[in-house]
């Protein structure tokens, strides 16, 4: 689920938090690491649990809809069942794994915070794409897992007061609330009829040295700040360091500390890796400052000897 990339952004925020607050404690900001990945986690199980949430708000409209003597939009569907039975949604609401995990989380967002259920699902029935899937009285797999996806896509993910209610629950989400939609997005265009239950609980991370590696490059790159701070000096004659903005020179110092540290990381993902995280997270004409200092280093580094690649992709 998270990629290398993901994970250089974790670091980044946790040593801007640290520069923030000014708290120096090595032993906080790996604990805040760990714990901001993990909530990643977290974010993921939350947003899945919204599409079992609304399945089961979905189920009580419809039998309540079934007791009552006047008609509404609904009656006029060939079969006011199908969006309860879609095979897909029936998939995450009814699997045992997936409950567990909520359970043992004690993931209880929807049920305190039912309003944003009802919220989505009246945007849900007001939809085009769900009048027309509802159209006919039967569907295919295929067809009940594209309604999901374009619904996820169109209506669920870009809700603004959703997005809202993540980031009053946890400031670290509001950046990975885009990961974890294009993970789920990802997720619902590979899920097939057939698909094992523990599909839809991916591992966090590949395999443990990702996690190495996020917690070398956080404590290599403080542990080593006014090294690094002397690896820029010089490189940027128009700049003095205190015009250099806090979140570039992050990025430069952690840019330097893994093409330093990292032998087995090609120069050029790490460059490309910073230059992306600087258009995304910092200034318009950051990444091209950031791009012109790394590219003076590099060919210093490789006079000097300083810069010992090795492992495949390095040309």
């Amino acid at each position: 689920m998270l990629t290398r990339r993901h994970i250089r952004v974790k670091v980044m925020q946790c040593i801007y938090a640290l520069h923030q607050s000014k708290d120096d404690s090595l032993e906080k900001q790996e604990a805040f690491l760990k714990s901001s990945i993990e909530n990643m986690y977290t974010l993921y199980l939350v947003m899945l649990s919204l599409l079992s949430e609304i399945h089961g708000f979905a189920s009580s409209q419809v039998a309540l809809s079934a007791k009552k003597y006047l008609e509404n939009a609904s009656d006029s569907y060939p079969n006011k069942e199908k969006f309860i039975r879609n095979k897909l949604l029936l998939q995450i609401a009814n699997n045992q794994l997936l409950k567990d995990e909520f359970s043992h989380r004690k993931l209880e967002n929807w049920y305190l915070n039912d309003e944003y259920v009802k919220l989505l699902y009246k945007e849900i029935v007001e939809s085009e794409v769900y009048v027309e899937y509802m159209q006919t009285p039967t569907s295919t797999y295929e067809e009940d897992r594209q309604l999901v996806k374009v619904l996820f896509e169109k209506v669920i993910a870009p809700n603004d007061k959703i997005y809202d209610y993540f980031e009053d629950d946890k400031l670290t989400w509001v950046d990975d609330i885009p990961i974890i939609n294009t993970f789920i997005l990802r997720l619902l265009k590979k899920v097939k009829v057939d698909q094992e239950a523990s599909f839809f609980l991916p591992k966090l991370i590949k395999d443990d040295s990702d996690m190495q590696y996020a917690r070398l490059l956080l404590t290599k790159t403080l542990l080593n700040d006014n090294v690094l701070e002397k690896e820029i000096e010089g490189k940027t004659p128009n700049w003095d360091k205190d015009r250099i903005a806090d979140i570039d020179s992050i990025l430069l110092k952690m840019a330097i500390c893994e093409l330093l540290n990292f032998p087995s990381i090609p120069e050029k993902v790490t460059i490309n890796e910073f230059l992306e995280i600087a258009k995304e997270y910092s200034t318009p004409k950051s990444s091209i400052f950031i791009n012109g200092i790394l590219d003076k280093l590099v060919k210093e580094y490789r006079v000097s000897g300083r810069l010992n690649k090795m492992g495949r992709g390095l040309l």
